[in-house]
């Protein structure tokens, strides 16, 4: 199984968070009759965001597997894989 560092997600949950309110703010935007560019703007910010998080995620499992006593699995390296490629 492939862990996550507790240390390192502090900043993924505040991206996450800003991800939050920016989603937020597309739902509002478009409640609102808001513009195309507007709505597009914040969706491509929240988008960032959320693979900037995922990328760290997938960061911190491969230090986490390198780092174990035991070293990575096949499964492990498999699992990461497939996790970044999905993100690609």
């Amino acid at each position: 199984m492939v862990a996550i560092a507790t240390d390192d997600m502090t900043p993924v949950i505040n991206r996450l968070r800003r991800a939050q309110g920016q989603i937020g703010g597309v739902v509002r935007l478009i409640e609102e009759c808001q513009g195309c560019k507007a709505v597009i703007q914040q969706l491509v910010a929240a988008k960032k965001a959320l693979d900037r998080a995922g990328f760290v995620i997938v960061s911190s499992g491969l230090r986490g597997c390198a780092s174990s006593p035991e070293g990575m699995t096949d499964e492990d390296a498999a699992t990461l894989e497939k996790f970044f490629l999905s993100m690609a």
